[in-house]
């Protein structure tokens, strides 16, 4: 055991999902940034490669899937490849619809779940024996939605509340390991297609989420925490973080400018 944890001392290789755009974007530049090399995973290439080309060598990517288990696998695969890594962090995700629980389409909880939960746990269980190997961190980010239920938040609620569980036992289950396993749940966040996506390229709805709200969360404000929570001493597990804007009490208190 002490050989495997030796030669994960002084490594800085991170795997992010989710990186062509948003939090996970925003994580791959805020993490290159503080001298790490960084693989990104997301479906869209030419948002990969452009990041690439804005990072230059620090930053590598693989076209994945996490949804489907050949994609994922094969991303896996040639991650390991090029060698160890430190720390999975998980940033795919998305919500999809806000219609109430009696007539919310079967298809958006299933495709919820499908990205949120067990996408979240494929690449987990993928990474796991080479994360163990570096004494690494597993970082997922799930959502404040998953703490406190909202009308019309029914399948996002309850997948984000699966992926907060999930870590939450993964933590306990990974005890007397060398393994970290921290969970990020942000509150309002203002990127550019979280909303949009959830209503269905609905411009005036998605814009409508963060009407008034003075100063947001930003993707970057959420990367700022991941690279806190990663540079921790291997000893130190940031077992939760809940961040929101200083004007979100919560879900249902929100200020808002007249």
């Amino acid at each position: 055991m002490m050989a495997e944890r030796e030669s994960g001392r002084g490594l800085k290789r991170a795997v992010v999902t989710g990186a062509s755009s948003g939090i996970g974007q925003a994580s791959v530049q805020a993490l290159v940034a503080k001298g790490w090399q960084v693989v990104g995973l997301a479906r869209r290439e030419d948002r990969l490669r452009q990041l690439a080309e804005d990072l230059g060598g620090a930053f590598t990517y693989q076209v994945c899937d996490v949804t489907d288990e050949d994609s994922a696998q094969s991303a896996v695969d040639a991650v390991l490849k090029a060698g160890p890594v430190k720390a999975l962090v998980n940033c795919a995700g998305g919500a999809f619809g806000k219609d109430p629980v009696a007539t919310s389409d079967l298809d958006d909880w299933r495709g919820m779940y499908e990205l949120n939960v067990l996408g979240t746990l494929r690449m987990i269980q993928k990474f796991m024996p080479a994360l163990k190997k570096s004494e690494g961190t597993v970082l997922i980010i799930s959502s404040t939605a998953g703490i406190e239920p909202y009308e019309g938040g029914g399948g996002y609620c309850a997948s984000k509340a699966a992926e907060r569980v999930m870590a939450r036992i993964l933590r306990l289950e990974m005890i007397g390991q060398p393994i970290r396993v921290i969970d990020i749940a942000p509150g309002l966040v203002h990127t550019d297609e979280f909303s949009l996506k959830r209503f269905g390229g609905d411009a005036a709805k998605a814009e409508a989420v963060y009407a008034g709200v003075p100063d947001p969360l930003t993707a970057e404000d959420i990367a700022g925490c991941v690279t806190w929570a990663l540079e921790q001493p291997d000893t130190v597990d940031i077992d939760q973080i809940v961040v929101r804007p200083r004007a979100e009490g919560s879900y249902t208190k929100v200020y808002r400018k007249s």
